[in-house]
C-alpha cells in the first residue's frame, strides 16, 4: 500500500469520524439554549446540571457499545462496524432534532432526550476503538503515531465544527430564536450528514483476514481476559486522559460562562480560535511520538496535568478574555500529549483478533466513569460551594496516571503491530 493510497484511506475514515463527533458534541455546545425546553427551572445552573446528567448517561452506554462494536469489528470486520456506528449516532441526532418540548409532552420530553443520548453513546462507545484500530493497522511501522493522530484530530475537528456552527447561529439568530427552534438546525444537519459518511466508508478496505476473524477467541471477553495487564493500562491511562480532556474542552465553555462570568458569544469565539490553533498540532505530536515513544508522551501529559490543572482553573476565574485565551490554549496543548496518541498506544497492546475489543472496552469503561462524569461533577461541586475540589480531583487522577506511565513498557518494543496483515488497495 503506497503513501497516496493510505492517505486516501485516512481521509475517508477521518471525514466519517469528523461528522460522528460533530453529532455527539453539538449536544454539549447547544445545551445552554435547549436546556430550558426540557428542564424548566429558574436556575440556569440547575438546567445545565440536568443536561450534563444526560450527557453523562450517554457515556454510561459506551461500555456496552464498546463490547458490541469491538466484537463486531473483530469477528465481522472493521468496515462493517464503522458503517453501523454512524447510522446509530445519526439516528440519535434526528430524534433530538424532532423532539417535542417539556411544555408540549411533559416529562416524556427529557425521557426521549435521554433515549437519544443513550443511542449516541452506544454508537460512540464502539466507534472510537474501531477507528483507532483501523488507522493503526494501515499505518507504516515508523509512522504509526503520525497516521493514528488523524483519528483524534477529527474528534477535535468535530468539536470545532460544532463550535463554528453554534457561533454562526448566534450571529444569524436572536437568543429567543435559538432557544425556541434554532438549536434543532444543528441536530438536523448532523443527521443528514450520515449519507456522506456512508458513501465514504463504503469504499474502505478490510484490514483483517477471514482466518483471523474466525479464531476461537476473536472478539471474546474470554480472550480479552488473557490480556489483563493491557486492559488495566488502557483503563488507567484513559481515566486521566478523558477526565482532563472533557474538563478543558466541553466543561471549559460552561466554566468560563458560569464561573468566570464571560458572555457566551465571547467564550464561543475564544474556544473556537484556541481549538483551531491546536488542530494542526495533532500530526506534529503524533510524529513526535514516533521519535520519543508513546510512553514518554504519556509521562509528559500526566506530569504537566498534575502540575498545571489547579493553577489553570484558578487563574481563569478572574482572567480577562485575552488572558483566558492564552491559558486555555496552553491547557489544550497539554491535553494533546494524550489525545494525539491515545488510540495507537492502546492498539499496540492487543493482538489483531482482539484489538478492536481491547481498545474499545477498557477505554469506554474508564471514559464513562471519568470523562462522562467530569462536567456533572464539576457543576455539582460548584452548586455545593466546593468548586475547587474538582481541580484537586483532576490533579489526583493525573498523578496516578503518571505513576502508571513511568512503570509501563515501551509499546514500540513490546507491541503487537510489528507483523500483521495489511490490505491491498
Amino acid at each position: 500500500m503506497h503513501w497516496q493510497q493510505r492517505i486516501s484511506t485516512i481521509m475517508a475514515i477521518s471525514a466519517g469520524n469528523l461528522i460522528e463527533w460533530f453529532d455527539f458534541y453539538v449536544y454539549s455546545f447547544c445545551a445552554i439554549y435547549f436546556a430550558p425546553a426540557f428542564f424548566p427551572s429558574s436556575d440556569p445552573t440547575t438546567q445545565l446540571l440536568n443536561t450534563a446528567g444526560i450527557f453523562a448517561a450517554g457515556f454510561l452506554m459506551r461500555p456496552l457499545g464498546a463490547w458490541f462494536f469491538g466484537r463486531l469489528a473483530d469477528r465481522q470486520g472493521r468496515r462493517l462496524a464503522t458503517i453501523v456506528a454512524v447510522l446509530m449516532i445519526s439516528s440519535g441526532s434526528l430524534v433530538i432534532a424532532c423532539l417535542p418540548t417539556y411544555a408540549q409532552i411533559g416529562a416524556l420530553a427529557p425521557l426521549l432526550l435521554l433515549f437519544a443520548r443513550l443511542l449516541q453513546g452506544f454508537a460512540v462507545g464502539g466507534g472510537y476503538g474501531v477507528s483507532a484500530t483501523y488507522l493503526s493497522e494501515i499505518a507504516f511501522e515508523r509512522h504509526r503515531g503520525l497516521f493514528a493522530s488523524f483519528q483524534p484530530m477529527t474528534l477535535i475537528g468535530g468539536q470545532l465544527l460544532a463550535l463554528f456552527s453554534i457561533m454562526l447561529l448566534q450571529h444569524l439568530l436572536t437568543v429567543a430564536q435559538l432557544q425556541s427552534w434554532g438549536w434543532r438546525v444543528l441536530f438536523l444537519l448532523g443527521a443528514a450528514s450520515a449519507f456522506i459518511v456512508l458513501w465514504l466508508r463504503n469504499s474502505l478496505k478490510e484490514t483483517t483476514t477471514e482466518a483471523v476473524r474466525h479464531r476461537q477467541d476473536a472478539g471474546t471477553l474470554r480472550g480479552l481476559l488473557q490480556h489483563k495487564r493491557a486492559c488495566f493500562l488502557v483503563f488507567c491511562l484513559t481515566a486521566s486522559g478523558s477526565l482532563t480532556f472533557y474538563t478543558f474542552t466541553t466543561y471549559m465553555q460552561k466554566y468560563l460562562v458560569n464561573t468566570a462570568g464571560m458572555a457566551p458569544h465571547t467564550v464561543s469565539v475564544l474556544m473556537l480560535v484556541a481549538i483551531s490553533l491546536c488542530l494542526p498540532l495533532y500530526p506534529l505530536y503524533g510524529a513526535l511520538s514516533d521519535r520519543i515513544g508513546r510512553k514518554n508522551m504519556m509521562i509528559l501529559f500526566s506530569a504537566l496535568t498534575a502540575a498545571c490543572t489547579i493553577p489553570i482553573m484558578s487563574a481563569l476565574k478572574t482572567a480577562a478574555p485575552y488572558s483566558a485565551f492564552i491559558i486555555v490554549l496552553f491547557a489544550l496543548m497539554v491535553v494533546i500529549f494524550y489525545t494525539s496518541i491515545g488510540g495507537i498506544l492502546k492498539a499496540e497492546m492487543f493482538p489483531t483478533e482482539l484489538r478492536a475489543l481491547g481498545v474499545s472496552l477498557p477505554f469506554a469503561i474508564a471514559n464513562a466513569l471519568f470523562g462522562g462524569t467530569a462536567e456533572y461533577l464539576a457543576l455539582w461541586m460548584k452548586s455545593a460551594g466546593i468548586e475547587s475540589y474538582f481541580y484537586w480531583y483532576v490533579t489526583g487522577v493525573a498523578l496516578i496516571s503518571l505513576v502508571i506511565s513511568l512503570t509501563m513498557p515501551d509499546s514500540r518494543r513490546h507491541g503487537y503491530l510489528q507483523h500483521q496483515y495489511r490490505p491491498t488497495l
